[in-house]
């Protein structure tokens, strides 16, 4: 029994999923940045995409099942060629479209029709940005990242983003630690960010490291693996435990397997009936009440005010 699950039978808790509401779709793990916390190990070398024949049964789903959110994540997902294809048709769908960025993303070359064609859509976007800071950036992104990202944040906010169109920030912690308190950090973030540059955005999230891929790393080659893993288990919090997002969202990877989280797939922790299932597999009604597949990386969710794709939980 590992120290999660410890944790959970000390509480007398079950973790089952319930009603779906956020369909999220990892598209590919090619990315234009290679970042020391990523959990997904995207670097620019990687090849995993979405195929457009396994893209057309997930869009085919999407209009039949209509989700309240699509979640649409990677590596850098506008790197995929279905990306647009996916945005217009959960749109079509009436769902929710949410664009988890990196930022650098829109000053690549070919990619100037980006921030027109996700405020045309009305996408939410979710943006990366550890710190205000750029040392704290550079170290976590590499070098000249944080400049980029500030060019980034101001062409978004040219474009409505920050106004009109939801602009949201994460903020990763450098090295294995605990996220500060949610609320007075995005009040430091918004006071620096407008004051220094001028931008605009609506809410921070802070989101704990996963020991997972390259940060799993790190720590290994640290010796900090057990310290961080006894810090996670130390600062566990029940209260997190009702709002944790495996409960709710569908993780599909880019062959159309399916997961309770983003995590858990990096981890190959399928969801199975006998073998692993695809998305065209099921049905939203399908999924309630199953059990999630949990594993220690799964305290990093659990630990202070817990942590989900958006952000404190508790």
């Amino acid at each position: 029994m590992n120290r999660f699950e410890k944790q959970l039978q000390a509480h007398e808790i079950t973790l089952k999923r319930e009603a779906l509401l956020t369909l999220q779709l990892n598209i590919g793990r090619q990315c234009n940045q290679a970042c020391r916390h990523c959990h997904v190990d995207a670097a620019p070398w990687r090849t995993e995409t979405l195929s457009p024949e396994t893209a057309a049964r997930i869009q085919d789903w999407i209009l039949t099942h209509r989700p309240r959110t699509v979640d649409i994540t990677g590596g850098a997902p506008e790197l995929c060629s279905e990306f647009r294809n996916l945005v217009q048709t959960a749109t079509q769908a009436g769902c929710e479209v949410i664009d988890r960025c990196n930022l650098t993303i829109l000053l690549e070359e070919n990619f100037e029709w980006l921030p027109e064609f996700l405020s045309q859509h009305d996408v939410t976007i979710i943006a990366s940005l550890p710190c205000y800071q750029p040392e704290n950036v550079n170290r976590q992104r590499g070098n000249g990242v944080f400049d980029k990202s500030i060019r980034a944040l101001q062409l978004l906010n040219q474009h409505g983003y920050g106004d009109s169109h939801s602009l949201h920030l994460v903020y990763n912690p450098v090295g294995p630690n605990l996220p500060p308190d949610q609320l007075k950090l995005e009040a430091e973030f918004h006071e620096s960010l407008e004051r220094d540059f001028g931008i605009c955005f609506h809410r921070l999230f802070t989101i704990t490291n996963q020991p997972i891929a390259r940060f799993a790393e790190d720590l290994r080659q640290q010796n900090r693996w057990d310290e961080y893993l006894e810090l996670l288990s130390n600062n566990f919090n029940p209260e997190s435990l009702e709002n944790l997002m495996c409960r709710s969202t569908l993780s599909v990877n880019h062959e159309g397997c399916l997961f309770d989280c983003d995590f858990n797939q990096m981890l190959e922790l399928n969801i199975w009936n006998g073998k692993p299932l695809k998305l065209w597999d099921i049905t939203p009604a399908d999924l309630e009440d199953r059990p999630i597949l949990t594993g220690e990386h799964c305290l990093a969710c659990t630990a202070g005010s817990g942590s989900s794709c958006n952000g404190a939980l508790a």
